[in-house]
Parts: C-alpha cells; structure tokens; sequence
C-alpha cells in the first residue's frame, strides 16, 4: 500500500494560492472524525501517487506523524492547466462497509481480430469492508468474437462474497461489434446511371 504525506491546512490560505505555491489542496473525511480535515499535499507526492492510484485506490495517509487508512473518493483535475486540483479521502473504519469504486481493465484486446472490441463501463460501483476492497478487475478479452459481450455479472467482482455490487448485473462492460466498412459512391458513378 503507497504511503502519501500531507500536511494540515490552515484555511485562511485560498486554495488558488497554495496551488500557484506547489500544493494540491484536499479533505480527509470520515465516520469517526468530528468534521473533515483540510490538507494540503505537494503537487509532485500527488502525482507520483496518481500513477499507480486512482479513484476508488486504498493509500495510508500520513498527516503531522499520524497515520491513517484512507480511500481516495475523488480526483479534481483541471484540463486546461494539466494539474490536479483537489484530492478527498475518507477515512476508512474496520468493520464498516465503505462505498467504492473498481477499474475495469480490459487484457489481450489486440487479439480481438474478427470485429470491433468496445468497453462500455470503466468502473463498477460497490460496498465493501476496508479488508475486501478491490481497486482493479481484469478481463481477458483475447477470446471475444463478433456478437459476444461481456457483462458486470461475469466479472469476478460479482462472485466475490465479501463486496455487494451496486451496478447493475446486467450491465454491459464490453462488446465485439461487426465492423461495417461501406464504400462511398462515386460521382462518376452516379452520372453513369443516369
């Protein structure tokens, strides 16, 4: 599990200040806390934790030498100026279901060869206990031919005890399509014709 340090964060600094001076700004939330915890992170400890973490990933936050497990709830990123803004977690309590969300990754798509594969659901939606958290689920989509899908309930997520799925079942997370290539008629051809 990646570590992140954070620091506490004095609300009379604007948070566009801190971000022109380096930081990402952010809250720690959660059931046991008596309100949320403003925090600032350094830009480049939040990107390097970005790489390999996403929505839904479970990190030990450290703030001033106390440690917390957290789950990262949401990411704010600003497009046009390519930064993260804001990152919130919540802090996680053992024994109480928390509410999260898991990455689809589609593998061996490049072996798809007979039709169009397309992923229709990047993530799935779900409860569980910190201990059964799942951040990522593999597909194998290498043996997918023209008219075969692949739903939520296939995934391995769904036969997993621990998790309760709040995506639908029947969902749909990939499909093979035909590929339909129509040649345009040409001018030519249609002054012939007439």
């Amino acid at each position: 599990m990646n570590t992140l340090k954070a620091e506490k964060r004095s609300m009379a600094v604007k948070a566009k200040r801190l971000r022109r001076e380096g930081y990402v700004t952010g809250n720690v939330f959660g059931r046991e806390m008596k309100e949320s915890m403003p925090i600032q992170i350094g830009k480049q400890e939040a990107e390097r934790l970005l790489k390999t973490n996403k929505r839904g990933s479970q990190v030990m936050l450290e703030v001033e030498g106390k440690s917390m497990d957290v789950l990262i709830k949401e990411i704010d990123y600003d497009p046009l100026k390519n930064q993260i803004q804001e990152i919130d977690f919540q802090a996680l309590v053992s024994g109480e279901k928390v509410h999260s969300v898991a990455e689809i990754v589609l593998l061996n798509h490049e072996k798809v060869t007979t039709g169009v594969l397309q992923q229709l659901l990047e993530e799935v939606s779900y409860r569980a206990l910190p201990s059964a958290l799942v951040e990522k689920i593999e597909v194998d989509a290498g043996n997918l031919k023209v008219g075969d899908s692949i739903k939520v309930r296939d995934l391995s997520i769904a036969s997993d005890q621990d998790v309760e799925l709040l995506t639908d079942l029947d969902a749909v997370v990939a499909t093979v399509s035909a590929v339909h290539n129509s040649v345009p008629e040409t001018e030519e051809g249609a002054e012939e014709q007439q």
